[in-house]
């Protein structure tokens, strides 16, 4: 099969290079126009797959470049992301029927899920024979991972290898996995997968939020060509293409009620059938849930079938949040420093001792993925060759975030508490104002101003 080809219109360099390092990773081929008239071009001289393009864009509007590319390339499957929330370019980009509409500021991750939800995506992974290479390569990623991302000096860590390890030998048995969102449940899955009789198929990740409840039975089952209105060609559903291997849901507890049924079957069955097709295929799929909600609370509430949740339930791992593992922030800023610091070209050696205990005592509502992102970030930020607590910046909207204080509080003076608050936020930071005010979660300003009120020195 000939290689997938991207045509990105996007004026973001960080999004750019992701992608390029992205299609790299998975041999597609990557054609990126800085222009309309040079997209429009590309599309000339290249049978496109995906477009993604950029509503912010020199020449003219990206939404007015969407429509022109739909009518003159109507199989191009499009995605578009952009700087705005105006409700008229969304209903623009769905009339103009856009696979996906991202806002920015972007997780590459998003737009990463995005591209792997588009039909030419989905039919590119079946027919390619290199999809088991590329599945071994998979596997060695993950076998790197599990130095750091799995395996750390922690109990709780240590029980969820071991439920890991003894499930991925079941091979059928469904798994749910628990915990917040940044906790690794993806990275759980894949290791159940890796560690399965299924680890040389494929293992399909999918965001149940993230396909519309209109789209469900053809992303799912598949559909013939000419069952409903697009249905320009035959598609084999996400259960077909993971046949043999192991589908991750991600999120399954944003499915909606009137799905679940549907869902419910299959486990049950073993049986698909296309839209527009009255033939069975037969299907062996290893299912791997997950959800940061209360599947039991959602079932109380009417939100979540209770046969639903008993088939999922067959086998539950909860992950802990980052801060109930604390042992393990050390190795994991390690490791992305080292990860980063390559990705940079850049020579950054680690971190001083006062900004890791800082970080150990921070309560991370993100989890181990607010972390990596905290670390790429510093290392962007650091001309240094090591990491200080000025290129890190804090989840303002949390109010657990400030370190523990040496000195607990004697009363419940809130002035006197304050001043003491600020006093030792200064001490922690040898007295940078600055950084002082990012561990307090004010703006510089407002600490001047708390600092003179109190007359700190």
């Amino acid at each position: 099969m000939t290689t997938l080809k991207i045509l990105t219109l996007i004026n973001n360099r960080i999004i750019n290079d992701k992608l390029e390092t992205f299609s790299l990773d998975n041999k597609f081929n990557l054609l990126k126009a800085s222009m309309p008239s040079e997209a429009m071009q590309i599309l000339k001289e290249n049978e496109i797959d995906i477009a993604i393009i950029n509503t912010k864009i020199p020449e003219k509007e990206g939404i007015i470049v969407l429509k022109e590319i739909k009518e003159l390339y109507p199989d191009i499957e499009i995605i578009i992301i952009s700087d705005s929330k105006k409700p008229e370019l969304l209903i623009a980009s769905l009339r103009a029927k856009v696979n996906d509409f991202l806002l920015t500021p972007l997780q590459f991750i998003d737009l990463e899920n995005a591209i792997k939800q588009t039909k030419k995506y989905t039919n590119y992974l079946i027919q390619s024979n290199e999809f088991k290479n590329n599945n071994k390569i998979l596997n060695k990623e993950l076998k790197a991972k599990f130095n750091w991302d799995l395996i750390v000096e922690s109990k709780s860590m240590k029980e969820v290898l071991n439920l890991v390890t003894k499930v991925a030998k079941t091979d059928k048995t469904t798994v749910l996995i628990t915990g917040e969102s940044g906790t690794g449940k993806e990275i759980i899955a894949n290791a159940i997968h890796y560690l399965s009789q299924r680890k040389d198929f494929y293992f399909n990740a999918v965001n149940c939020s993230a396909i519309p409840d209109t789209l469900f039975e053809s992303e799912f089952f598949g559909h013939k060509k000419g069952s409903f209105t697009d249905a320009i060609e035959t598609k084999s559903g996400l259960f077909e293409a993971t046949n043999k291997g192991t589908l991750f849901l991600d999120e399954i507890g944003d499915l909606k009620y009137e799905l679940q049924g549907k869902f419910l079957r299959v486990l049950e069955e073993g049986k698909i059938t296309k839209i527009g097709s009255n033939k069975i295929i037969d299907i062996d799929v290893r299912v791997i849930a997950a959800t940061n909600k209360d599947l039991r609370k959602l079932c109380n509430e009417d939100k979540f079938r209770i046969d639903l949740l008993h088939r999922l339930n067959s086998f539950v791992i909860n992950l802990p949040p980052l801060r109930e593992r604390k042992e393990a922030i050390s190795p994991l800023i390690d490791y992305y420093i080292n990860q980063f610091s390559i990705q940079s070209n850049k020579k950054i050696f680690g971190i001083d001792k006062s900004t890791l205990q800082i970080l150990t005592d921070y309560s991370f509502p993100g989890n181990i993925r607010e972390l990596r992102n905290m670390v790429e970030r510093a290392i962007i930020l650091c001309d240094d060759d090591i990491l200080k607590i000025k290129h890190f910046q804090f989840n303002y909207n949390n109010t657990n975030y400030i370190h523990k204080l040496k000195n607990p509080y004697k009363n419940f003076n809130l002035a006197e508490n304050e001043r003491e608050l600020i006093s030792n936020a200064l001490q922690q930071t040898n007295n940078n104002k600055s950084q002082a005010a990012i561990l307090l979660g004010i703006d510089r300003k407002r600490l001047l101003r708390k600092i003179s009120l109190y007359s700190i020195h």
